[in-house]
């Protein structure tokens, strides 16, 4: 049952079937994923009310997407499976578990109800910059946001769908622009930019409206910026025995939004004028919430989502509190 007392949140993306194998294994297994989705049941784990509004059909690997959002308590909004077919990725594991992606897909927007009951959108991903569906996200992107909403965004390059960096720059930063937080990898920079500084990009971005920058470098944790404040956090990693990491960003960006939502710097105005003013004092909890949710995840198979109490766990087990 829905907590009425939580902010509603909207997931604004893919979600689709994984089909995954590791590389000279010929067994392929098959899950439900995709980013949008993955930070929806994320979201919905550690204990926020969360919608996702996406893009399936109507057979078997659709229902199966639908039954996963049930059992984490993730509300599918109407219309997200009208779709011709189900999208499909396939990812490839290395020896070390990390990934690399193909896919097989289509993606538009379902209309979606009142932008004013979202007290905070997320997106990113394919779905900001494939085509038809990214137009109709910034447009709902921009409706949450005018309602008085608040906007986090990670843009999860996938190259293999967006083509060349040229081609949605635009588009990335566009939303970038709309954020209030902005999560990215240091390879989704790395593509897009090439070998500019990390912290160059984050400034530029985050002159562009942004309160909050996060960019994560898989083992080696994650830096984060405010925008008034000329210091770079260094936040460090939990050290875990590594399953893979499929999945890790997207459950980082859950453990961080709901880390700033708990700490009352999202889902409203004035959430917003408090995470404009937040010392590092006041957003560290959230970062390491989202450290801890993202090293839950990668000492899992698959795109594991844990529940709050097992995050507190791990906290308490590394005497590391999260509020």
């Amino acid at each position: 049952m829905a907590d009425l007392t939580r902010p509603d949140i909207l997931c604004l993306g893919e979600a689709l079937i994984d089909e995954v194998r590791r590389v000279g294994d010929p067994v392929v297994g098959s899950h439900v994923g995709g980013s949008l989705f993955n930070v929806a049941c994320g979201l919905s784990r550690l204990g926020e009310n969360t919608s996702i509004a996406s893009w399936w059909g109507a057979d078997e690997p659709g229902r199966r997407i639908a039954e996963a959002a049930g059992r984490s308590g993730v509300h599918v909004v109407p219309g997200t499976d009208t779709a011709a077919r189900t999208s499909v990725a396939h990812a490839l594991l290395d020896a070390e578990g990390r990934a690399v992606y193909e896919f097989d897909l289509e993606w538009a927007v379902p209309s979606l109800p009142n932008a004013g009951r979202y007290a905070h959108v997320h997106t990113g991903s394919i779905a900001a910059t494939l085509e038809p569906g990214g137009s109709q996200v910034v447009e709902a992107v921009k409706a949450v946001k005018g309602a008085g909403g608040t906007v986090s965004y990670d843009p999860n390059a996938r190259p293999a769908i967006m083509g060349r960096p040229g081609e949605v720059v635009d588009r990335v930063e566009e939303l970038v622009a709309l954020s209030d937080v902005v999560k990215a990898s240091d390879e989704d920079l790395a593509w897009l930019f090439g070998d500019e500084p990390v912290d160059a990009i984050m400034r530029r971005w985050l002159a562009l409206g942004p309160r909050l920058m996060v960019v994560t470098r898989g083992a080696e944790g994650a830096y984060a910026a405010l925008a008034d404040d000329f210091d770079l956090l260094a936040v460090p990693p939990v050290a875990v025995r590594m399953g893979d990491t499929v999945g890790a960003g997207d459950s980082f960006m859950a453990g961080l939004l709901s880390g700033l939502l708990a700490g009352g710097l999202l889902g409203s105005a004035d959430a917003v004028r408090r995470l404009a003013v937040a010392d590092w004092h006041r957003v560290q909890p959230a970062l390491h919430r989202a450290v801890l949710t993202s090293a839950i995840t990668v000492s899992h198979t698959g795109a594991y989502a844990p529940t709050l109490d097992e995050v507190h766990a791990l906290s308490t087990s590394i005497h590391q509190p999260v509020d």
